[in-house]
Formats: structure tokens, sequence, C-alpha cells
């Protein structure tokens, strides 16, 4: 990749140094985009990200929290957070979870989180609205080098939750999370149709119903 006067391709992986990765993510250009790094590619995606991925966003941690405020799990989320791993990769996930024994793992303080020292998130989630195929692919690949432990993508346009665990570096699909146990990956698909019927506060009395 050569940094030139002109803006860089967006929504495409593109040959990068590490260095020219944190170049890039350093440029006030693109404060506002996520930023990825994998594989010697880097991949930029600039928002706005629209109504229907921010409304979908913002029910699924609300069904997450509140499940989990529930059945008494201890969660940390975490909202378009910086994952890196010198040298090797980098994601910036719409949410992230450190749940159980690691809700307290991160620092208050930190910014970025440096995955050479701090362990990587339980539970990544990405909102796919145009960045569906990117999203089930190389991103896939980028948090199975990561070690997480589960990884959501929420399909926007089929209203759909496709969930992967993770494990030696390799993934396979669930239907029931292993990080949120008794949380079926059915019941998030069924909150996020009802999205499509009806406004958010309806919506959380149900949830409160079910999960109690």
């Amino acid at each position: 990749m050569n940094k030139t006067q002109t803006q860089l391709p967006t929504n495409t992986w593109m040959t990068a140094t590490w260095q020219e990765y944190i170049q890039t993510i350093e440029d006030s250009s693109y404060e506002k985009a996520k930023i990825y790094y994998h594989n010697g590619e880097l991949r930029i995606e600039m928002s706005p990200l629209g109504y229907k991925h921010g409304r979908d966003h913002a029910l699924i941690i609300t069904a997450i929290n509140v499940f989990a405020g529930i059945k008494n799990i201890n969660l940390t989320c975490i909202d378009n957070c910086t994952y890196r791993k010198t040298g090797l990769g980098a994601a910036q996930p719409d949410i992230s979870y450190y749940i159980g024994e690691n809700a307290d793992v991160i620092p208050p303080e930190t910014s970025i989180i440096n995955l050479d020292i701090s362990p990587p998130p339980n539970l990544v989630i990405e909102i796919a609205n145009t960045s569906l195929s990117d999203d089930k692919g190389e991103k896939r690949l980028l948090y199975e080098a990561m070690n997480v432990t589960e990884y959501w993508i929420v399909d926007v346009q089929k209203v759909e939750v496709i969930a992967f665990a993770i494990a030696n570096r390799g993934s396979q699909r669930i239907n029931q999370s292993q990080v949120l146990p008794g949380l079926a990956i059915s019941f998030l698909e069924e909150v996020l149709q009802r999205t499509r019927q009806e406004n958010q506060i309806p919506i959380y009395t149900w949830l409160l119903s079910q999960f109690q």
C-alpha cells in the first residue's frame, strides 16, 4: 500500500505493513473509520453506518445486558473498541464483551487493548448490513487468530444471527451461546424480528418477561 494525498479505498482489503496500519489509524482523516489488519492486509470501513445497522446494534447490546443481569453473569460490554496484537492483527469490532472471570480484566483507563498483554474478549459481534461477506470470511479468520472465544455476525438484511465458537484457531457454528449459557441464538433472532414490527420499549418489556 502506497499512501498518497488521496483517500485510501474503503471496504476492501489492501496490502499493507504493520507500520502503514499504525499510520492509517493515527491519521485524523480516518478518525471515524473502523480499521482492521490481518495477514499483511488492511481494511477501512467508514461511518456513518445507517439506521438499520444502528437499530440492531443497540438491540443486541440491550438483549445481552438484560439477559446477563437477570442471570447474574458478570460482564463488561465494549462498544467500538480497538484490539491489537503487535505486527499480526488489529480489529475494531462493533461490539465486544469480557464475561465471567474476565469481566474486570481490562483496566478502566485503557484506550487500546493490547492483546500482547491482555486476554482477547470472550465475545465479539459484528453488525453486517453491507459487510456480510467480509464478516463471514476474512474477519472470521482474524478473530480465530486473535483467539476470541465466540464470534457472532448479525445479518441485518436476513434478520439472522450467525454464531461461531472458536477454538484451536478454527471455528464452528453453534445454536447456543457457550459464553452466555442458556442464551439461544434463535431467541436473539426473534428479538431482532420484533424490531421490524414495533419500537424498542415494548420489546424491552417482553425481554424482561422472557428472561425472568
